[in-house]
């Protein structure tokens, strides 16, 4: 109990702390008020003239979520195979699980930016960041799934003298298989979400109409970008719920 109470209080006031380091003030944001409904204002009614253009960039944002997700699941799941512990052995796995967690790690707009320096303008950057970020992602649910897996199954396989590849096929995925879906389908609607904010490092997609829209304070504009990205997520998240029902 006692160790229960030091720890509330050591949240407590980390709470407390950090509040007031971030200058939380419920009053400024009341104050805030009207200019919130002065920017709402410009942004309605949305200028659907653009619709075409936004349609465009948006399904450029969504093949670049989906190539990026692709590249990294192909790259992520024998990542993932080697950094579980119930797999590989502990000098194999720790190092791996040490590189993802720094893939993590990095911010994904500047890996963004890398890639642009490295390749150029473009959707191509994007995918490659998006991927490059996912893989530290995907990697450590992968690797923690595998992990979780009921070891007597394994064990069961594993003696009746199949190999190593044999036990994995039959004895790890199967148990793994409706999560690690869950998690990727999970994954790809966070990183059309990424795919929209890249555009302002030139990756390409709908992240660039918004930088050159909101550049010109062409608000009405913004506000159909909006629309069909809420669209867009509306429909993955629906894509995940589904996804998520079939595969239990």
């Amino acid at each position: 109990m006692a160790a229960q109470a030091c720890a509330c209080c050591v949240v407590s006031a980390l709470v407390v702390w950090s509040f007031w380091w971030c200058e939380v003030s419920p009053r400024a944001l009341a104050t805030a008020t009207p200019q919130f409904t002065e920017f709402a204002s410009r942004l309605w009614p949305p200028d659907l003239s653009v619709l075409k253009t936004v349609v465009r960039s948006t399904g450029e944002t969504l093949l670049m979520a989906f190539a990026g997700t692709v590249l990294s699941i192909i790259i992520s799941l024998p990542l993932g195979f080697l950094a579980a512990s119930n797999v590989s052995p502990a000098w194999v796995s720790s190092p791996i699980k040490w590189m993802l967690g720094l893939l993590r790690s990095i911010p994904l707009i500047v890996v963004a930016i890398m890639f642009v320096v490295g390749v150029g303008l473009g959707p191509f950057p994007g995918v490659l960041a998006i991927a490059f970020h996912s893989v530290g992602m995907l990697g450590k649910f992968y690797a923690e799934e595998f992990e979780t897996a009921e070891r007597g199954i394994v064990q069961a396989i594993d003696g009746t003298g199949a190999t190593w590849l044999q036990t994995i096929r039959f004895g790890l995925l199967p148990q793994s298989i409706p999560q690690l879906v869950a998690f990727t389908v999970y994954r790809l609607e966070m990183n059309f979400r990424d795919a929209a904010v890249l555009g302002y490092v030139g990756a390409g997609g709908i992240g660039w109409e918004i930088k050159k829209y909101v550049g010109s304070f062409q608000y009405d504009k913004v506000a159909t970008l909006l629309l069909v990205i809420i669209a867009v997520v509306t429909m993955l998240d629906l894509l995940t719920y589904w996804v998520r029902k079939r595969v239990r």
